[in-house]
């Protein structure tokens, strides 16, 4: 049997395909196009998201280990109270995204869970190549597990998520907390993560329906990782599928549709995870392509993936 687009997705995605112009794919390696096209879809999908209501936001700058500064959004809703706390990184394949971008996607989290999260606006690559962007994130955990108190934070219940090149990055985050020896994290909640620099061999029942596809990811890890990509040199901290050990890791939330090229490496992740005794919920959804649930929020897909992190976010 064929694997087939969920038929609610379907009908959503294809008016909105109708309405992109038809362009030339750019060639693998081309960051810069992709950026541009990439992050012009993004923005249009999220804007036409329910605006969140109830949330505030606070900025902040950090420096990094380099001495460069970072900019960091804090999220909280009228809902707030002490307690929990997300560090959200958000998408791109390690090339695209940005707090501004995402700030509606975040906002829609906080509004729909209480939850406070702090958004960061990590460095990419190829302009910083591995290990800037993961270090980033780390400085932002580290910002945040430090003024937990002022922020009305339990520094025993503070997650990371991310999606996509986020869901990534928030994997190697917890990887990094484990071997550094803190700050301590509760959870890792991962939707679809990219986790592995060697997937670069389409699968022919997934191309088709692939709105990330290989030639996207062999552009986003090579720009990570330059030659060292797919080489036997690759630290797990870039491409955390690479970790021998994943003992002692936080419990994580593992979410990837079936239709996604990272579907195989979210699974295999997660297996390994459950395997090194920690805890693992792994949702694989059936029909539904990389960013399934900012292409048709409304469709039962992609309410049961947001009841599902609500949940989780709750539970904190």
């Amino acid at each position: 049997m064929t694997l087939t687009l969920d038929p609610q997705l379907a009908a959503v995605i294809g008016p909105f395909l109708a309405a992109v112009p038809a362009v030339e794919p750019p060639p693998a390696g081309d960051w810069k196009t992709r950026r541009m096209n990439i992050e012009a879809a993004l923005a249009q999908m999220i804007a036409a998201l329910p605006a969140p209501e109830g949330v505030a936001t606070t900025d902040h700058e950090i420096n990094a280990h380099d001495g460069a500064t970072i900019a960091l959004r804090w999220y909280t809703a009228r809902t707030s109270v002490p307690g929990p706390a997300v560090l959200y990184f958000h998408g791109g394949g390690m090339i695209l995204g940005s707090v501004g971008l995402y700030d509606p996607w975040v906002a829609r989290y906080v509004s729909a869970t209480g939850v406070p999260m702090l958004s960061v606006e990590y460095r990419l690559a190829p302009e910083h190549p591995h290990p800037t962007p993961v270090e980033d994130c780390y400085a932002a955990l580290r910002w945040l597990a430090d003024h937990a108190v002022e922020l009305g934070v339990d520094p025993a219940r503070i997650a990371v998520m991310g999606d996509s090149g986020g869901g990534g990055l928030a994997a190697a985050v917890a990887l990094l907390a484990r071997d550094r020896g803190g700050p301590a994290l509760a959870q890792q909640i991962l939707i679809y993560p990219m986790l592995d620099d060697r997937n670069t061999t389409p699968d022919p029942a997934i191309a088709p329906f692939a709105g990330w596809n290989h030639d996207d990811n062999i552009t986003g890890w090579g720009a990570l990782l330059g030659t060292a990509r797919g080489g036997p040199d690759v630290s797990p901290y870039a491409a955390p599928a690479r970790a021998d050990d994943l003992t002692g890791l936080p419990p994580a939330y593992v979410e990837v549709g079936e239709l996604d090229i990272f579907r195989d490496e979210s699974i295999e992740y997660a297996r390994r995870l459950s395997v090194a005794g920690v805890s693992i919920e792994l949702h694989v959804h059936p029909g539904a392509p990389h960013g399934f649930d900012a292409l048709g929020p409304e469709t039962d897909v992609g309410r049961r993936a947001t009841a599902d992190r609500v949940r989780v976010l709750t539970g904190l």
